[in-house]
């Protein structure tokens, strides 16, 4: 049974991810204006809309709490009937049993004491630390539903009222004797703390804190264009702001907020779906492309929400700028600024100050188009992630200088704020690293590490198989030369072309760049040969998949020879054998063919590389005569018919390789001896 495979729509993607992020974006209103404290205001007149409380601070608020709550005095209740218990406890076992150890007399002066030391009351040594640890002078002390201030002071424990009993007996009586009448057992606590009471009482007390130290009414004149903003004024704009994006108005006003911010958030995630489709075809054209970008803008907008939202941290600590590093890495400076550019416009919205954030970030987005225009080395990312602490600090520091004129007035816990920036962006070094695992990217940081020739299998190519290293590095000119000319990824092209023959270390010496003399082809088949030099193409592919490479890197080793034959075998058997039927399985390679323009350049300069060691003379009219000829007969066996290559394209990388040939294969004047 076939399995049905669902392609999505790439666009759907887009409306998904500005579904989600409009879901997401605050529900309430927006307050139109910035201000600051100290600063003048940049408005007309601004009247009160209506009467409106002047909010204090959270600050202020919590501070009168702590005040109130300074002088609270805990609630407890005493237990009348514990004392009664305890005393006719005493009298009963007298009865029974005590007096023989105790006279009457030992009896009345217990039972005076304890009436005494109920009446005081005893509490638990646990509750008379904790009055003690928190430095209560008085307590609420509830008896019969009454509630009275009671000194600390006079309570006691059951430790302290038996010592009290023991030492403030009359000297006619014997303390002994009073130790053995077990007076421990008539002690029991009859204070014990009220919760209940105590918790509802606070809290009374901390709701009675007013939250407004004022009332403005409708129409009172609030601040007028060029008057400094001062402290009293700050916190009366500051209420205001408070009014507005608390009020809900109904859910009318509340669908009319949510419809604005789905028209905005829309609006640019289809500005960004133009772009692509306009400018950046490939880039559409690609659902995992798609899916990468959209994720950059969702991810990025919706932890701006939740930090503004649930105010968890300043949003200039979020790393914005790491999401163009990393675009740029993997795509283009272009898309890259344009990406960021989105993402501000998106968070502008929901952050504070959205004209500053702006600011910055622009400032910021192109710093990174800049800084990383030639990427090559991973430092790079390093010195970037520099480049934009400095590009933040510096703009910052200016714009507050030119909205305050005073040094005083900056704040510089910004700088710090700039700085976990820094150190977060980091990061994108083992982002960039963890991203090409995720979506099969390989960056131009990648590239240029894998085309060094003193990589591991670089390396042991150019010991095991010398002649085909050389091949390879002189293929990868023709074809990096050429795909600069056609527009395709030179460096990918490059380090392909490196790793396309590696599979030729398996048998080096069946290879003709690799022989000195002996040729053991000559002990062979057709057949045989034929199939050792086709399976230099599987064998790349196992050891390029040992080694981890990128598969955009292991599709040049499947794709060099295509679906073609092995020609030298194939064509010396037809010949050898003209009326005999030819298996062409056991010539042709496995392919599959280049499906790409950079893998149709490798398989064209490969051919090319390899039959131009054959010509006799290296003139402009031979070597134009070969290229011309091995091109167009891949074109006729149809092996790059699956390429995206135009005839325009073919022409031109023929041209390219006419003239880098010419230059590989330039003859030299011989020097002349000295006569003697």
């Amino acid at each position: 049974m076939e399995v049905k495979k669902y392609n999505i729509p790439s666009a759907l993607y887009f409306i998904i991810a500005a579904m989600l992020i409009a879901y997401f974006f605050p529900r309430e209103g927006k307050f139109r204006y910035q201000f600051y404290e100290g600063k003048p205001w940049r408005y007309n007149l601004l009247t009160a809309p209506s009467d409106f409380p002047i909010y204090k601070t959270d600050e202020e608020v919590k501070a009168e709490k702590d005040s109130i709550l300074r002088y609270f005095e805990p609630y407890y209740r005493k237990d009348a009937t514990v004392g009664n218990i305890q005393i006719n406890k005493l009298r009963s076992d007298y009865n029974a049993s005590l007096k023989e150890t105790i006279t009457s007399s030992y009896l009345q002066y217990i039972e005076r004491s304890l009436t005494q030391l109920y009446s005081k009351g005893i509490v638990s040594t646990l509750d008379f630390e904790k009055m003690k640890e928190e430095e209560y002078e008085k307590v609420n002390l509830v008896v019969n539903n009454v509630s009275q201030p009671y000194y600390v002071s006079d309570f006691f424990t059951v430790r302290t009222a038996y010592e009290f009993i023991l030492n403030n007996a009359p000297a006619r009586l014997d303390k002994s004797v009073l130790q053995s009448a077990n007076i421990n057992e008539y002690l029991a606590e009859n204070v014990i703390f009220n919760e209940y009471m105590t918790e509802r009482v606070k809290t009374e007390l901390v709701n009675s804190v007013s939250l407004s130290s004022g009332v403005v009414q409708a129409g009172e004149r609030i601040v007028d264009r060029g008057e400094i903003v001062d402290e009293q004024t700050y916190k009366v704009l500051r209420s205001l702001r408070i009014i507005y994006e608390s009020k809900s108005g109904g859910s009318q006003r509340l669908g009319v907020i949510m419809g604005g911010a789905i028209v905005l958030i829309f609006g640019l995630i289809f500005c960004f779906w133009l772009y692509l489709w306009s400018f950046r075809i490939h880039i559409f054209n690609s659902r995992r492309n798609v899916l990468f970008l959209i994720l950059c803008i969702f991810v990025s907008c919706i932890l701006t929400e939740f930090c503004v939202a649930y105010t968890l941290f300043n949003v200039y600590i979020l790393p914005y700028a790491i999401v163009p590093i990393v675009v740029r890495t993997f795509f283009d400076s272009r898309t890259a600024l344009f990406t960021h550019w989105i993402i501000a416009l998106i968070c502008s919205l929901i952050v504070p100050f959205p004209h500053e954030f702006l600011f910055l970030q622009a400032i910021v987005g192109m710093v990174v188009t800049f800084s990383l225009r030639d990427l090559s080395e991973r430092s790079q990312l390093i010195r970037c992630a520099f480049i934009i602490f400095l590009a933040y600090s510096l703009s910052y520091i200016s714009l507050s200088l030119y909205q305050e004129a005073d040094f005083n007035k900056i704040n510089w816990i910004m700088i710090l704020y700039f700085g976990i920036n820094f150190i977060l962006l980091m990061f994108a070094y083992i982002l960039v690293y963890m991203l090409e695992k995720t979506f099969g990217y390989v960056s131009n940081i990648t590239l240029v590490e894998l085309s060094n020739i003193n990589t591991p299998i670089l390396q042991k190519l150019s010991e095991t198989a010398p002649g085909t290293f050389q091949h390879s590095i002189q293929v990868s000119i023709l074809a990096s030369e050429a795909a600069g000319k056609i527009g395709a990824n030179a460096s990918l092209v490059r380090t392909g072309a490196m790793y396309h023959d590696i599979g030729k270390m398996v048998n080096p010496a069946y290879f003709t760049e690799n022989q000195g003399g002996l040729n053991p082809h000559d002990q062979l088949s057709l057949e045989e040969s034929a199939q050792i030099i086709i399976s230099h193409v599987p064998e790349g592919v196992k050891i390029a998949e040992k080694a981890n490479l990128p598969e955009a890197v292991v599709h040049f080793i499947r794709t060099h020879h295509g679906t073609g034959k092995a020609k030298y075998f194939y064509n010396s058997y037809k010949n050898k054998y003209p009326y005999k039927v030819v298996n062409d399985a056991l010539f042709s390679y496995p392919g599959p063919d280049p499906f790409s323009k950079e893998t149709g350049i490798l398989m064209m300069a490969d051919a090319v590389e390899a039959s131009s060691r054959s010509l006799k003379e290296y003139t402009e009219e031979s070597i134009s005569q070969l290229v011309n000829k091995i091109i167009d007969g891949q074109i006729a066996d149809g092996l790059l018919r699956n390429t995206p290559l135009t005839f325009r394209d073919v022409e031109e990388v023929k041209q390219v390789f006419v003239e880098k040939l010419k230059t590989m294969f330039h003859t030299r004047i011989s020097y002349p001896e000295i006569k003697k």
